[in-house]
C-alpha cells in the first residue's frame, strides 16, 4: 500500500544506499526563457512606474517569482530506495505490491495519459520529461490500479526494482521464431 511522506521526514532525503534517485529538473532553456520573461515584465514595470529610480525592484521581484517558480518545478524527486521501495514524490510504493511494470515510450504517452488513464491511478507527471514507468498493483487495500511515474531513465528504475519490463518482454516475444514453422511470429 501507498503512504505519503511528510517533508520533514529524514528518510525523504536521499542516502548512498539508494538504487537509484533522480531528480525531474526542467530544462536549461527554461530558465533562459525565464531570464528573457523577467526582463520584458521588469521593463513594463519600469515604463509604467515612467523610469522612477523604485522601478528596479521590478526586475528583481519578477526574476526572484520566476527563480522561485522553476525551482519549485523541478523539485521532484525520483527514488528507490535499498529496501526495494519506489518513493515517487511524497508517495512509497513497496515493490511486493507490484504485479508488473512496463516503460512507457515518449511516443506512447500521450495514450497513457489520455482516455486510457484510470481517474484512481497515481501520477507523477512532468510535462517536460518525455519517458515514465507504469506500475501496475495488486493489492487489495489500495484502490489503485497503477502508478504512472516520469522518469528520464525508466529502465534503470525498473532495473532498481528488480522488475522486468514487460513492454520489452512483448517485443522480444513479438519478433521471436515459432520452433514448429521455423517462422517469425507477426
Amino acid at each position: 500500500m501507498s503512504s505519503p511522506q511528510s517533508p520533514a521526514d529524514p528518510a525523504a532525503h536521499v542516502t548512498p544506499a539508494d538504487r537509484y534517485s533522480e531528480r525531474l529538473h526542467v530544462p536549461a532553456w527554461w530558465w533562459l526563457a525565464g531570464i528573457v520573461v523577467a526582463g520584458v515584465l521588469g521593463y513594463e514595470i519600469s515604463l509604467a512606474a515612467h523610469g522612477a529610480s523604485w522601478s528596479v525592484v521590478g526586475y528583481v521581484v519578477v526574476a526572484a517569482l520566476i527563480g522561485w517558480l522553476l525551482w519549485s518545478m523541478g523539485r521532484t524527486r525520483i527514488r528507490v530506495t535499498a529496501a526495494g521501495e519506489l518513493i515517487a514524490d511524497k508517495a512509497t510504493l513497496p515493490v511486493s505490491v507490484v504485479e508488473r511494470a512496463a516503460s512507457v515510450p515518449a511516443s506512447a504517452k500521450s495514450a497513457a495519459l489520455g482516455r486510457q488513464l484510470d481517474p484512481a491511478a497515481y501520477l507523477v507527471h512532468r510535462a517536460w520529461v518525455k519517458t515514465m514507468v507504469l506500475l501496475v498493483l495488486n493489492d487489495a487495500d489500495d484502490p489503485t490500479p497503477y502508478w504512472i511515474v516520469s522518469t528520464r531513465h525508466p529502465e534503470q528504475v525498473l532495473a532498481a526494482l528488480n522488475l522486468v519490463d514487460a513492454r520489452q518482454n512483448h517485443n522480444a516475444a513479438a519478433g521471436s521464431t515459432d520452433e514448429s514453422t521455423g517462422e517469425a511470429e507477426k
